[in-house]
């Protein structure tokens, strides 16, 4: 009986190992279970957030697919305390073994299996948690865990056949996810601490370290006294292995959790509306005209031109990668590195803040508390706002989405009309309050808009964008999607055919009102002031005073369907614009970046530059996968460019222009056009330097909200300032490339009025203003 019994014993012990080697030998060759190919073994990690790049090396943001936002960084950009910590608390033989730690493993089996003892530590390695992370499933039970485990041992086993031991530990970092969007070292060191991986300290090493046991429980930024007692665990653990002496561990235990926490969302940090536009551009489809809206008829007309003319657009589905798909921003780990200047970008943003936020805004709220139908225009009737509020209702998410539901249009209303907990926006902080979604419309309308943009005129190179001044609560882009009428910004654009036509700054025109038949009707246009009324004015007074009567003038002498022409040369997109009188006055919509563009002519010898955003794209080892150049176009002559940037200066020097000077103490040689629309609906403001052309737009998420009163309401008023503001902190940063005593390059000597124009076409010498 005992030899049967030890037979038996024997025998299940044969069988055992012979169940096991073939277990093993099945989950190795994957007929248990997953197991991944040599190939995905070998680039285990290929989900990447791609970066955004300042031309001046600053991470802006990154792009990222749900939470998933990595950042790839190597072994070499880890502090070594990042490493001690991990191996010390998490395997203190990670350098010993080949993947699976027996001793742990057993000690993991009795203390914690069989004596029930939690705090006996695991027995899963660094390997094994890396394992876990690439391939294995959550799983729903006990059973199911235990089932996944021996995967996992095989997987760590070939894990480690495949790489070096530091390759892995940068993979395991690179993975983990340490809460609040920080998925990688690299984003868990930037949203804790505002540093990069390599610049970690001892006590905010250990802590990351420490969130790996579990990074709810231990949420410094929610539970901090839990996470000082881990992490002092994990400086315990570095003082075991010899990481640390005991006189560093008692320094270090003993310090507060200091913080520098900033949640990473795409929403936030710098030059947000660039990157959420280079998010749609570098993305966009080949446009179908099916897929777009009956009233998107010109953005499909302009996206199709863009598809056909602009490398970047649409990058993403133009090219593919090593593995023969098209490029995924979300995944592939890119670097992009555009044209913006960090520092330029925020002195862009300051300003806007500071003009917008600080000053406009109050005046605005100061407006509208006297004005009946705010904030709206008092020349607004009822009947009329009520149009504007249930258009606003109808384009909401609200809308859309209780539509799709099945609800009724007498539900939507009752719905929009019934008061809700809500959390708003303002400029002092998020607000919790009660009100209807509908009276939640209206007050979101109240805060004014902007959109600002500068560029370098001989490159096209974008140095700053700003689309608005919160993307979080106003997310549509007042500097590439806003389409607005420009106003008098459109004059220089007239002169400039003028100039083309053989017209020169000193020619005379009439400053008095005229009455001009258009189509068979009768078109007087009106003039914003009486200065020098009935008198003869060379057309350099009348673009600096902005003279409607001196522009509708000209363009009598001119033609409207050349001027249409000249315009889509300038880089004005839109194709709806007719050729008309009025034209000269500005009623067209143009964005804030087309109007850059057009103006970057007058600063290059009359060779506009198209925006350009990005000079190179980068995968995610580094090599240079796409190159961008600059995008030209002769629009006028240099002759004709020459006489353009007298024309404009004479803006700045003594012209609607005049406060860059007088108020602001810009002495730097610059051109500049001041813009206001009927009713100071749009307020513009376009500034030629010699190295940088900027162009500004102030104004309501709806034409008929604006101020009444000039005061407030005109182009240099509510834009200029901006610019001033931008300009001067860019003028005093001496890091950057720009001077004050940087002059246009004009010939020395040259003489824009040394043929003048007379009614008669005879030449006048010497009037210059």
């Amino acid at each position: 009986m005992r030899k049967k019994i030890i037979y038996t014993l024997w025998s299940l012990l044969v069988v055992g190992i012979i169940a096991t080697a073939l277990t093993f030998t099945a989950i190795w060759n994957g007929w248990i279970g997953y197991m991944p190919d040599m190939e995905a073994l070998q680039n285990p990690i290929d989900k990447y957030a791609s970066q955004i790049i300042s031309e001046d090396g600053k991470t802006l943001g990154t792009w990222s697919r749900s939470s998933d936002n990595r950042i790839q960084t190597h072994y070499q950009d880890i502090s070594v305390h990042v490493v001690q910590a991990l191996v010390a608390t998490e395997d203190a033989r990670f350098y010993e073994h080949s993947g699976i730690d027996f001793i742990s493993l057993l000690r993991a089996i009795v203390k914690r299996g069989i004596f029930g003892q939690e705090s006996a530590g695991g027995g899963s390695t660094i390997s094994q948690q890396l394992a876990k992370q690439l391939y294995t499933e959550k799983a729903h039970s006990t059973l199911e865990r235990v089932m996944q485990k021996p995967i996992e041992w095989v997987i760590a086993v070939k894990l480690e056949r495949n790489f070096t031991k530091e390759e892995i530990i940068a993979m395991y970092l690179n993975k983990f996810d340490f809460l609040h969007n920080a998925v990688g070292i690299k984003t868990a060191a930037m949203t804790y601490f505002g540093k990069g991986p390599k610049d970690l300290t001892i006590t905010e090493a250990a802590l990351l370290v420490g969130l790996c046991k579990n990074p709810s429980y231990f949420n410094p930024v929610r539970h901090e006294e839990r996470c000082l007692e881990r992490r002092n665990v994990v400086l315990s653990q570095m003082r075991k292995e010899g990481y640390i002496s005991d006189a560093d561990y008692e320094k270090h235990s003993a310090e507060p959790i200091k913080l520098n926490f900033r949640r990473n969302d795409h929403k936030d940090g710098s030059a947000t509306y660039l990157r959420e536009y280079l998010r749609r551009y570098m993305t966009a489809t080949k446009p179908i005209r099916s897929e777009y809206q009956s009233w998107q008829k010109v953005q499909f007309v302009i996206d199709s031109i863009a598809w056909e003319q602009d490398p970047l657009y649409g990058w993403c589905n133009k090219n593919k990668n090593k593995e023969g798909r098209n490029y995924d921003i979300y995944e592939d780990g890119l670097k992009i590195y555009t044209t913006i200047n960090s520092r330029m970008q925020q002195y862009a943003e300051d300003a806007v803040y500071e003009h917008v936020a600080q000053y406009l805004q109050p005046a605005f709220d100061k407006e509208n508390r006297r004005k009946p139908n705010a904030p709206f225009t008092s020349q607004l009737s009822k009947t009329e706002i009520q149009k504007i509020l249930n258009r606003s209702v109808n384009q909401s998410d609200r809308y859309r989405n209780m539509k799709k539901e099945g609800f009724s249009e007498e539900e939507i209303h009752k719905a929009f009309n019934t008061p809700t907990e809500m959390t708003i926006f303002s400029y002092r902080g998020e607000i919790d309050t009660t009100m209807t979604p509908l009276d939640s419309i209206r007050y979101y309308k109240s805060f004014l808009r902007s959109g600002f943009m500068s560029m370098d005129p001989k490159t096209g190179m974008v140095k700053a964008y700003v689309g608005g001044l919160n993307y979080e609560h106003f997310q549509y882009d007042m500097a590439a999607d806003g389409r607005r009428q420009v106003g008098s910004t459109m004059k220089p654009l007239l002169y400039s055919l003028a100039m083309e036509n053989g017209f020169s700054p000193c020619d005379e025109a009439p400053n008095w009102s005229q009455t001009y038949i258009v189509n068979g009707q009768p078109w007087t246009p009106r003039n914003a002031n009486s200065h020098r009324a009935g008198e003869m004015v060379t057309l350099k007074w009348g673009l600096a005073q902005s003279s409607n009567w001196v522009s509708a003038y000209l363009m009598s002498q001119l033609d409207p369907e050349q001027f249409v022409s000249l315009l889509h040369q300038y880089g004005i997109k839109n194709p709806d614009i007719v050729p008309s009188m009025s034209l000269c006055l500005g009623p067209c919509d143009i964005t804030v970046g087309e109007m850059v563009s057009a103006y970057t002519a007058f600063a290059n010898h009359g060779i506009r530059c198209a925006p350009m955003f990005v000079t190179r794209i980068e995968d995610n080892e580094g090599n240079v996968i796409a190159r961008f150049e600059p995008r030209m176009t002769e629009v006028i002559s240099e002759e004709s460019a020459y006489k353009m940037l007298v024309l404009l200066q004479g803006v700045v020097d003594g012209g609607t222009g005049g406060r860059l000077r007088f108020k602001y103490n810009v002495r730097a040689q610059m051109g500049g056009k001041t813009g206001t629309t009927n009713r100071n609906s749009d307020a513009w403001f376009m500034a030629v330097a010699p190295s940088l052309v900027s162009g500004c737009w102030v104004g309501g998420e709806d034409r008929d909200i604006h101020f009444d009163n000039m005061f407030y309401g005109q182009g240099a008023s509510m834009a200029l300032p901006i610019y001033a503001y931008y300009i001067q902190k860019v003028y005093k940063d001496e890091s950057l490339p720009y001077s004050e005593k940087e002059t246009f390059d004009i010939p020395s000597g040259y003489d824009a009025c040394s043929s003048v124009r007379s009614e008669g076409g005879e030449s006048i010498e010497d009037v210059f203003e």
